[in-house]
């Protein structure tokens, strides 16, 4: 990586746009809306005929809560190298066998998901079934949301970004794909992949459905999530697991680590590698790394 894990935890950004909340280094969390309790380590995995993993067992300890973030696998139009966003496409196989090898990583770490977190799109919500059919978790309470979706690419929503870097020029292109504060163009109502067409999104107000969003938008967006629905699963105590995707999940890192506009546009997290946060009673991770050196490896 360009930037070394010293660097990462000294940047601080003061202010997102727009977003409506302040930046906290050690202030104690104050948006959210359920009491502390402690929070659970997982004990060592047994055998279990049947499941191939254990059921996991906790031991208490407070302020220590379990966040484990997973972005998707490859999917269909990654391979076509196809602006993506809102549209719905599937995994490939190589996709669901980037969720498969997540699952040993999961469990040799003694880190089964009480809680899924996922988006309304099915390369994550199939990434997560996969990941919990193969560690027996079927069965947990699964919170789908729109606020936890890819970034809305706009007008480029289905056009290949070669292409695009060929008609608009490379430093165009690299504004829209890669800086912090520059969205594409809005989608319009003709494009076949607009989103605002489906039905997952008949109930989403007008005004919250965007049409183009950069990534200080997709910050914005998620933050509200972070607050009212993560915050007060992980504050219950169980290990909260968060299936999404490349940029809301850097838009949650970049919250999560303190993470500069200038840097966080650096970061790529890898597709089906989960990243582990032990996080403090102030919603903050309890160490300092890099986003990259929290991922769960077969080591």
């Amino acid at each position: 990586m360009a930037k070394s894990a010293s660097f990462w935890a000294a940047t601080a950004s003061t202010s997102q746009r727009g977003s409506g909340y302040a930046r906290q280094t050690n202030a104690p969390e104050k948006h959210s809306r359920a009491p502390v309790t402690p929070g659970k380590i997982n004990a060592p995995l047994k055998p279990q005929r049947g499941s191939g993993y254990a059921r996991q067992k906790h031991s208490s300890v407070k302020g220590m809560y379990n966040l484990i973030l997973v972005r998707h696998g490859r999917s269909e139009w990654n391979d076509l190298n196809l602006f993506t966003g809102w549209h719905d496409c599937p995994l490939m196989e190589i996709g669901r066998q980037e969720a498969r090898d997540a699952v040993p990583l999961l469990a040799n770490a003694n880190l089964l998901p009480d809680i899924l977190h996922t988006s309304l799109l099915q390369r994550a919500i199939e990434t997560a079934e996969i990941i919990l059919a193969r560690l027996d978790r079927r069965w947990i309470p699964v919170r789908r949301h729109w606020r936890l979706n890819e970034r809305h690419y706009g007008n480029l929503t289905g056009l290949d970004k070669t292409q695009v870097g060929e008609i608009h020029g490379t430093e165009q292109l690299r504004l829209w794909r890669r800086s912090y504060d520059t969205p594409p163009p809005p989608i319009s109502p003709e494009n076949e992949f607009n989103p605002a067409k489906s039905a997952a999104y008949a109930d989403l107000a007008p005004e919250l459905m965007p049409s183009t969003e950069c990534l200080a938008d997709v910050v914005d967006r998620l933050l509200p999530y972070w607050y009212d629905s993560l915050v007060p699963d992980l504050r219950s105590g169980r290990n909260i697991m968060v299936a999404a995707h490349g940029n809301s999940l850097r838009a949650l890192v970049k919250h999560l680590d303190n993470i500069g506009d200038d840097e966080i546009i650096e970061l790529n997290i890898p597709t089906g590698v989960p990243l582990h946060y032990v996080i403090g009673d102030d919603m903050r991770p309890i160490d300092q790394a890099h986003p990259l050196d929290r991922a769960l490896t077969a080591e």
